[in-house]
């Protein structure tokens, strides 16, 4: 029989009081038995065992090294390098460091790496779009080409890509005007010449008021994101769409060619010209080598056909009812695929999309086979072979790529966030 309440204290808190099971202190049994506990225990055990597994590899390695009278050393990174590189984006000699022909390697692949997704994602999102068409001849194109590129080994079409560049473009002699009355090779447009060597494209040359050029160019482009933004909200708002494109197109070119002509048109071009005496070379423009193009284009045509896949899977996610009420709506089947369906298929397509581009930017390694010169050629070949350092230029490749890999997925993952679908 329960004890009668005490002065101040109610019958229900006293009824609480005896219905609660006894409190109990922890044990350390519960780290094991407890459901609570237990998958932490279970993640402290695992963390422990690989940090001592990566601890004792770490520690054999030293030891392995330091009996080889070698030490773990990145000093090599400030020596001289030593070696040309053939296409740079930044100034460099053989007389530079080691870190500054790693930065070019850097740069060349992060280069190749942003234009092969830029193209790779065009080609790949043509490809899905046209498969799914109703034209039986260019749904079957569409089809071998997604085929015969995913089956194929990339390494493969890169070497063909780079054959076909090299044998079928004419020598920089061609361009010559020659006595026996032939004529020679022409430029495309007369600007872009395409050798056996490479491809020449004027370079441009930047003249006083450049500064306030960029500066327009860059404030056109804000306009355009600004203008995007609006007509979405007026769309929203109003159900009718706002002309996105024409204004876009007309607020990034009228400013910049206004400003281009104020100021006395600052920015010209160089066109490559063929030397009519001696060695056959092309004066001014840009040299973009063969080995730089085939890689892209490889690298584009055979990833895109991956995203080709990706991009139909998508679009027949989303349910055949969507395209059915556009209709009934009165949009035409190009703009339901551009309003409707690919905006609700981003959803279904944006997570395999972001493997892709890791992908592409992990293969462009292959460049070593047509001899570009990216970070797995620089660092991670002549400079290794030179320094012999194999374990610290491997340390820093991998952690090149690592960085790069997270930052694309860091990226992706936030567009991804912003597109999918919200709870209210």
């Amino acid at each position: 029989m329960a004890p009668p309440p005490l002065p101040g204290q109610s019958n229900d808190r006293m009824t609480t009081a005896a219905n609660e099971p006894p409190r109990q202190g922890f044990r350390l049994s519960q780290l094991l038995y407890d459901t609570r506990y237990r998958s932490l225990t279970i993640q402290v055990v695992a963390l422990a065992l690989i940090a001592a597994m990566i601890a004792y590899l770490a520690r054999n390695a030293v030891v392995n090294l330091h009996a080889l009278g070698k030490d773990i050393d990145f000093g090599f990174l400030s020596r001289r390098a030593g070696y040309d590189i053939g296409q740079t984006l930044i100034p460099y000699s053989n007389n530079d460091s080691h870190a500054r022909a790693s930065l070019v390697g850097i740069l060349n692949t992060l280069l190749v790496a942003g234009l092969g997704c830029l193209l790779a994602t065009v080609i790949g999102v043509l490809a899905g779009v046209l498969r799914l068409s109703k034209n039986w001849l260019v749904a079957r194109l569409m089809t071998v080409y997604v085929e015969a590129f995913r089956n194929v080994p990339l390494l493969l079409w890169i070497i063909l890509v780079y054959a076909v560049l090299s044998e079928s473009t004419p020598a920089p002699t061609a361009f010559r005007p020659v006595e026996t009355g032939e004529p020679a090779a022409s430029k495309l447009f007369g600007l872009i010449a395409f050798t056996n060597r490479g491809t020449y494209v004027p370079a441009p040359v930047w003249g006083e008021g450049a500064q306030i050029l960029g500066l327009v160019l860059l404030l056109s482009i804000a306009a355009v994101f600004i203008w995007r933004a609006i007509a979405r909200r007026r769309q929203m708002a109003t159900g009718r769409p706002q002309p996105v494109l024409w204004v876009s197109l007309a607020l990034l070119i009228l400013p910049f060619l206004i400003a281009f002509l104020a100021l006395g048109r600052p920015l010209t071009f160089d066109i490559p010209t063929i030397r009519e005496t001696g060695i056959a070379r092309f004066n001014g423009g840009i040299n973009v080598l063969n080995s730089l193009v085939a890689l892209w284009i490889a690298l584009s045509l055979y990833t895109g056909a991956f995203i080709a896949e990706i991009v139909r899977s998508g679009i027949l996610a989303v349910s055949r009812g969507q395209s059915e009420a556009s209709y009934a709506l009165g949009l035409r089947p190009g703009r339901t695929m551009r309003l409707v369906i690919l905006p609700q298929a981003l959803r279904v397509i944006v997570p395999p999309l972001i493997s892709q581009y890791l992908n592409l930017t992990k293969n462009s390694s292959l460049a070593v086979a047509v001899g570009y010169a990216d970070v797995r050629a620089t660092l991670g070949g002549v400079t290794m072979n030179q320094t012999g350092r194999e374990l610290e230029s491997i340390l820093l490749l991998g952690l090149f790529y690592l960085i790069v890999s997270l930052i694309i997925s860091g990226v992706m993952n936030l567009y991804n966030r912003r597109i999918a679908l919200k709870e209210r």
